[in-house]
C-alpha cells in the first residue's frame, strides 16, 4: 500500500473552501468487499467518474460521456489521482475558484468483483471485472490504450462485456434513462455553495409563497431531468392534460436554492456565468426554493 498515494489528491484541494473528505491516509476496510461509486460531475464540462476501491483507495477515471451498455461502445476514461475511500459518500457543489469546481451527485455505486489479481491487472493496463450496481451490473473491462498520441499515458477505454445486462445503444442509454442520484437527490451531509452562483433575494415571507396542492417538503435534489416531449399521433382528448406553443429555442433548467441560482443546459453544464442577465432576471422573482425547467429563446418583434 502506498502511503503517499493520496498526495496528488490532498495537494489540488483546499479543504478550508471545499467540503470534499480530506482522506488522511489510505486505509483497508474490515470488509473483504470492494466497493465502487461512479460520480455525475458537473464541472467545465459533464463528466462521470468512475471510481474502485482498490489498496485502501479509490482508484478514479474521468469518463466523458459516461458508461455504456452497449459492448460496441468503447467509452474513452482518463485516469485521475486516487480519492479517499470517503468519497464513495461524496455528494454536493465544490466552490469555484477550486478545483473541479461544480456540481457532484452519486450517480451508482455498490461492489465490484475482480476476475484476477486487481492490483497486478491494474499494473498491467487491463482490468476484467463484474458490477453489482443499482444502474450498472454484469461484465466490465477497463483497458489501457497505448497509442503514440497518449503522452501522458493516462488514457485507458471502459467497454462494457456481452451478457445478459448488455443493452444496444440504440435501444437504452443508461446515463439518459437514469439520470439522477442514488442517494434521493442529498447525501445527508451539509455541503457548501458554489461562491459563482448568482444571489437571488430571499421572499419577505415565506407563508407569501402559494403551496401547491398535493405538494411534499423533501430535501432539494441536486439535479433534475428535464421534462421531455413524446411524439404521437395526436393530441390526448381525455384526461387533465394542458397544451403549449413550442418554441425552438435552448432548454435551460435553473435551481434557485437557500436564495441561489444556478443555470444548466440539458446536458447538466453549468452556464450561469454565461447567462447573468437570466439569472438576474430570476432573483426578481423572489422565489425560495424550487427546479424550473424552460425553454430559452429570442423573441422577434412580432413576438
Amino acid at each position: 500500500m502506498d502511503i503517499d498515494s493520496l498526495d496528488r489528491y490532498q495537494k489540488k484541494r483546499n479543504f478550508n473552501s471545499t467540503s470534499e473528505p480530506a482522506g488522511k491516509r489510505p486505509r483497508a476496510k474490515k470488509s473483504r468487499a470492494l466497493s465502487f461509486v461512479v460520480q455525475k460531475h458537473a464541472a467545465r464540462h459533464l463528466h462521470y467518474d468512475f471510481r474502485l476501491e482498490l489498496n485502501g483507495t479509490l482508484k478514479s477515471w474521468a469518463v466523458p460521456k459516461g458508461p455504456s451498455l452497449d459492448p460496441k461502445a468503447k467509452r474513452l476514461a482518463m485516469a485521475v489521482e486516487d480519492h479517499p475511500l470517503e468519497y464513495a459518500d461524496f455528494e454536493g457543489t465544490i466552490p469555484a475558484g477550486n478545483y473541479g469546481a461544480g456540481t457532484v451527485i452519486v450517480w451508482d455505486r455498490g461492489e465490484w468483483i475482480p476476475e484476477g489479481d486487481p492490483v497486478a491487472d491494474y499494473a498491467r493496463g487491463e482490468i476484467k471485472f463484474t458490477l453489482r450496481g443499482t444502474k450498472l451490473s454484469g461484465r466490465w473491462v477497463l483497458v489501457k490504450t497505448h497509442g503514440r498520441y497518449d503522452k501522458n499515458k493516462n488514457s485507458w477505454l471502459l467497454i462494457k462485456e456481452r451478457d445478459d445486462e448488455a443493452r444496444a445503444a440504440a435501444e437504452f442509454d443508461v446515463t439518459e434513462a437514469l439520470p439522477d442520484s442514488v442517494l434521493g437527490g442529498h447525501s445527508g451531509r451539509e455541503w457548501k455553495s458554489n461562491r459563482a452562483a448568482v444571489k437571488a433575494k430571499p421572499p419577505k415571507s415565506r407563508a407569501s409563497s402559494a403551496q401547491p396542492k398535493g405538494a411534499i417538503e423533501a430535501a432539494m435534489p441536486l439535479t433534475l431531468a428535464p421534462q421531455l416531449a413524446m411524439l404521437v399521433d395526436e393530441v390526448p382528448t381525455s384526461g387533465d392534460w394542458s397544451y403549449e406553443l413550442k418554441f425552438d429555442g435552448y432548454r435551460i433548467l435553473a435551481r434557485i436554492a437557500a436564495g441561489e441560482i444556478k443555470l444548466f443546459t440539458r446536458n447538466g453544464n453549468d452556464w450561469t456565468a454565461k447567462l447573468k442577465h437570466l439569472a438576474d432576471a430570476l432573483a426578481k422573482l423572489n422565489i425560495e426554493s424550487a427546479w424550473l425547467d424552460g425553454e430559452l429563446v429570442l423573441m422577434s418583434k412580432r413576438g
